[in-house]
């Protein structure tokens, strides 16, 4: 972790402004001091964030806890606690090593619109690999986590070459996270609800069957075309919103005056 530090940090010799971090994100960013000696040999950060990211994957993120965690390593509570702060601190720890950084490095992207595409797959294809990190809410912290930061800073290079002044780039690097991880939750829903299944088995004919012959026309229409049951899958609906939302957004740019 704290390897990221040194790659993403200011330049060599630049001085580091002190700034009082969470805990949390002291560990991430390697800036806290940690224990010399552990109470237990083998013990270290890394395999306390690694038990619990293992906890989540197989028995569901609510299996989460100091103690849990603690049996996992064979470990006391109480050594854990050496490590990390609190139970937030060690969330906010593997919800950034779940995400990872982006695969493609510093490779650029042809076009800002084929680098936010590859970068809402990314973090897309995160999400699906760790379905349980949509459980946990978003904070200041994660947000300042080096892979989030990470993640970030590839959005902005993506729309680097566009008109766009830099709120609105950040607004528009908002926008698509925010359509990614609503669409990856929703997703995730649909398919606990129905027993893993992309989709809801005969929903437009339990639709007809309810609201009857009469009413709600725009509806009745949309069922008789068969339109409710021809389900494209998740990743062609995933693929026709992220299009729409890049629609948008290359309107938006289109139409900004040039710097």
């Amino acid at each position: 972790m704290s390897e990221q530090v040194r790659d993403g940090g200011a330049a060599p010799g630049a001085p580091v402004p002190e700034v009082a971090l969470p805990p949390g994100i002291a560990l991430a960013w390697g800036r806290a001091e940690r224990p010399r000696r552990g109470p237990k040999p083998g013990l270290s950060l890394e395999r306390i964030v690694a038990a619990g990211i293992h906890l989540a994957v197989t028995d569901g993120l609510g299996s989460v806890s100091m103690g849990r965690v603690a049996a996992e390593l064979g470990a006391s509570t109480m050594a854990l606690y050496r490590y990390v702060p609190a139970k937030d601190d060690l969330l906010t720890l593997m919800v950034d090593t779940a995400l990872g950084a982006p695969p493609w490095g510093d490779e650029p992207a042809a076009g800002w619109r084929a680098g936010m595409a590859r970068w809402a797959a990314g973090i897309r294809a995160a999400y699906r690999r760790h379905p349980w990190v949509l459980r946990v809410p978003v904070s200041g912290p994660l947000l300042l986590c080096p892979n989030n930061v990470a993640w970030l800073n590839d959005a902005l290079t993506c729309l680097a070459g566009t008109p766009l002044p830099e709120q609105q780039k950040l607004s528009a690097v908002l926008l698509v996270s925010g359509f990614v991880r609503n669409e990856a939750t929703l997703s995730e829903d649909i398919a606990a609800s129905s027993g893993g299944e992309p989709g809801v088995p005969g929903y437009g004919a339990a639709m007809s069957a309810l609201i009857g012959p009469d009413g709600f026309p725009a509806l009745r229409q949309a069922i008789a075309s068969g339109a409710l049951d021809d389900d494209d899958g998740l990743d062609g609906e995933f693929s026709f919103g992220l299009a729409r939302v890049l629609d948008g957004l290359e309107v938006l740019i289109r139409s900004a005056p040039a710097e």
